[in-house]
């Protein structure tokens, strides 16, 4: 008879709670949730007040009979899941499928896996929260009627294999209207001028700005003949103390950002490597909207900074959560132990625990305190004023510890060099002073950080939604995360010198390239409009977010589960029958023109992506001809000269081994033919600049490995071979792959002892070469 068992959803937490429980308790995993909708009948009995229809997966069921057992034997069951609805989801399925006795099952849960937590937490044990369960379950129901309803849609009226998701949905319109935001941008030029002064009895630089831009060369030009002459002083001197708050604690969203801004980690690798740190007990629970700190771990942390940095740096903050919409009464992202600094682990966790103990750490801290100079400087012959501006600080305060980044691509750094002592009136020397055109840009692109944050901001998801929505719209395709390597500007600039002369230059720039970027596809940007005019409710900004706000309600015990989803699903079921009758197919169908010939050339979606296509009008029989787009070509944006250059293709490039050289594009990538023989060009080669030698080096390289694949071959039976394969060398006979015995070196092999094995074994395939994890027909 087992006296405690307490069930947990990971095999990691249940090893790390172990240790705190003593030999009368017996910590196990469920491996996560052990049952889900089934796919019959949507999984909804709808007519039955949305009755769920649960099943447990097969990969799940030795685990749930393991579980039965063990409950059967056990005085008192403990359901440890996460605190969250999703955690209060699984306690409940667990208490339902194992058919546990409510008077010997006890609920409980906490926010750090530490000996206090789980001992206030037996201490403190509940009932399984049923609003929280309701809660999960109509987002689970909802999000299932949204996906099961619209993706057959889709597949009809836009293309096969094509889905839905009311949450993924609304982000992936995010990112289609800001590249069409960037798309229909138009980038202004003005005239920067900077300048570099010295004060006469010392040689300290002073930078500054000139309080205007001018619109352009000519008035650029004008104001630096003006400044030949001028003379230059200090017109005005302002100090002013300025103070800097750190950050709050981190919450799910904010860990997430900081953590791409800071070390390029995708939101999901960011909350996996979080995972392992709370399941470690190493943090605190990393699902979570609050930026609230136990009053314990204040005085820990105020203990900590005293004893490092002396009590003048400790400042004891409470932090309020803005948010409406936060969930339960969680606490913000903490590490467990403000003593432990540092912690073992992979290189991520090391680096994600670094951030969060500063972080952490950083708020529990005094402001910083600054003094900011700012010196007016006059031009004698202008209106204009050159502005310097330098910080000095007097006390570091957090930022002895921390400094949040920031994602705001078009700020300048802040330039924080000490200025030198000046007076006002006194005369300045000038270096240089300097015109350049700058060029206005648009809003940027999200990245997954980003894109987090606006989800937040517009109330959309939660924090145990964000890492699924973003990974789930680039795994269907509807977004990729792409680096590009921007193009070549040129801009003007103009010098002025100490000595009044005036140079102008020719300058070029990079511009344009971006680093983990989403953009949308072409089928993103089909889709996207197609939902907005058939279902504008499910794509609403607003409607989205009070969905959320009615979960929250359900959560709180303030609305019935089933009236919410029964005043969703009407009018949402109507639209989804509407459009199936009256909508038109999407063809996301675009005319370019004409070809030199006359044919027309249109662009469109294809099964296998986006394509241009030539047709000859005045021929209808004539097969038409297809070329599909290249990366980084949209079906929008794409023009006619564009689609012209990819019928470039197949292209001879030349001759080798006196065989002729072309390249082409198939449905598996750019490849080469040479004497009837395919070879792949990969990515490291565009196939319409690759030249002749490139190919050949690929060329070569695959003979090579093909000679090393084979160690002997017959004359007399070409259809024989002996190769060698990933798992070892084998006998090739036609289509059929036998084993070599052990014992037989492969090299020496005769053709009458291959012919006797093939007799043998029946043609019986080799385990050496069949492929892992292949469906037995």
């Amino acid at each position: 008879m087992i006296k405690n068992l307490v069930i947990v959803e990971s095999p990691a937490k249940a090893k790390t709670i172990e240790k705190f429980l003593g030999a009368d308790y017996h910590v196990v995993s469920s491996y996560g949730h052990i049952r889900d909708l089934t796919r019959k009948q949507n999984g909804v009995e709808i007519e039955n007040g949305f009755n769920p229809l649960y099943e447990v997966p097969a990969d799940k069921k030795q685990v749930v009979s393991d579980l039965k057992k063990l409950s059967a034997k056990s005085e008192t069951v403990w359901l440890a899941t996460d605190e969250d609805r999703e955690g209060e989801a699984i306690s409940w399925h667990l208490a339902e499928v194992l058919n546990l006795d409510i008077s010997k099952t006890k609920r409980i849960v906490f926010n750090e896996i530490t000996k206090e937590a789980i001992v206030n937490a037996i201490k403190t044990a509940r009932r399984v929260d049923t609003n929280l369960v309701y809660s999960q379950q109509a987002r689970r129901i909802l999000d299932r009627l949204v996906g099961f309803e619209i993706s057959p849609v889709l597949w009809r009226k836009v293309k096969s294999s094509l889905s839905a998701g009311r949450v993924q949905s609304v982000a992936v319109r995010l990112i289609v209207e800001r590249e069409r935001e960037i798309d229909a941008f138009n980038s202004e030029s003005k005239f920067r001028v900077t300048a570099l002064f010295y004060t006469r009895d010392a040689k300290k630089p002073i930078r500054a700005e000139l309080s205007e831009k001018f619109d352009n060369e000519k008035d650029a030009s004008s104001f630096l003949e003006m400044c030949r002459d001028a003379l230059f002083s200090v017109s005005s001197l302002e100090k002013k103390p300025v103070k800097k708050s750190p950050a709050p604690p981190f919450t799910t969203s904010t860990l997430q950002q900081e953590a791409s801004r800071k070390y390029r980690f995708s939101v999901s690798r960011t909350m996996l490597v979080a995972q392992k740190l709370y399941e470690s007990g190493k943090i605190t629970y990393m699902r979570t909207d609050s930026v609230n700190l136990s009053e314990q771990a204040i005085a820990h942390a105020a203990q900590i900074i005293s004893d490092d940095f002396g009590k003048e740096y400790s400042h004891p903050r409470r932090f309020k959560t803005k948010s409406e919409t936060a969930q339960e009464a969680h606490e913000a992202i903490r590490p467990t132990y403000f003593e432990t600094k540092n912690v073992e682990g992979s290189r991520e966790e090391k680096l994600l625990y670094d951030l969060i103990w500063k972080r952490t750490v950083a708020s529990q801290m005094k402001d910083a305190a600054l003094e900011r100079t700012t010196i007016k400087i006059n031009v004698s012959t202008r209106k204009e004023y050159f502005t310097a501006q330098g910080e000095v600080i007097k006390f570091d305060g957090f930022l002895k510890v921390y400094l949040e980044s920031s994602d705001d691509e078009d700020s300048q750094e802040e330039d924080n060099e000490m200025l030198p002592v000046v007076r006002e009136g006194e005369k300045l020397n000038m270096d240089h002073i300097n015109a350049s055109e700058r060029f206005s840009r648009p809003s940027a692109r999200y990245t997954e950080a980003t894109l987090v944050r606006k989800l937040e901001e517009l109330g959309i998801g939660r924090p145990s939604t964000y890492a699924p929505t973003i990974s789930t719209i680039q795994k269907r395709g509807y977004v990729n995360k792409e680096d590009r390597p921007g193009s070549e500007r040129k801009y003007r600039s103009l010098t002025l010198d100490a000595k009044g002369k005036i140079t102008a230059m020719d300058k070029s720039e990079n511009f344009g390239a971006e680093k983990s970027k989403l953009f949308p596809s072409d089928v993103a940007m089909l889709v996207n409009d197609f939902l907005i005019q058939n279902f504008p409710r499910i794509l609403d900004f607003k409607f989205t977010a009070a969905v959320e706000k009615e979960l929250d309600d359900i959560a709180q015990g303030k609305l019935v589960w089933n009236e919410m989803l029964r005043d969703f699903y009407e009018p949402f079921h109507e639209s989804v029958k509407e459009t199936i009758e009256s909508s038109e197919k999407v063809k996301g169908e675009r005319t370019l023109g004409n070809d030199p010939s006359g044919k027309l050339v249109t662009v469109r979606l294809a099964r296998f992506g986006p394509v241009a296509q030539l047709t000859d009008p005045d021929d209808p029989e004539a097969k038409p001809q297809f070329a599909s787009l290249r990366p980084g070509q949209r079906l929008e944006t794409i023009t006619l000269a564009e689609a012209l250059s990819l019928f470039r293709l197949p292209r001879n490039i030349g001759v080798f081994e006196e065989k002729a050289v072309s390249i082409s594009i198939g449905r598996f990538g750019p490849y080469a033919k040479h004497d009837n023989k395919f070879y792949s060009l990969g990515k490291g080669h565009d196939p319409y600049t690759v030249e002749i030698e490139d190919v050949i080096g690929i060329i070569e390289a695959k003979r090579k490995t093909e000679l090393e694949r084979n160690i002997k071959s017959f004359e007399d039976a070409p259809d024989i071979q002996v190769l060698n394969g990933r798992w070892g060398p084998f006998i090739k006979a036609g289509k059929e792959n036998i084993k070599i015995p052990k014992g037989k070196d492969p090299k020496e092999l005769t053709l009458d002892e291959i012919r006797k094995l093939i007799a043998e074994t029946g043609g019986k395939k080799s385990p050496a070469v069949k492929k892992s994890g292949g469906r037995k027909k």
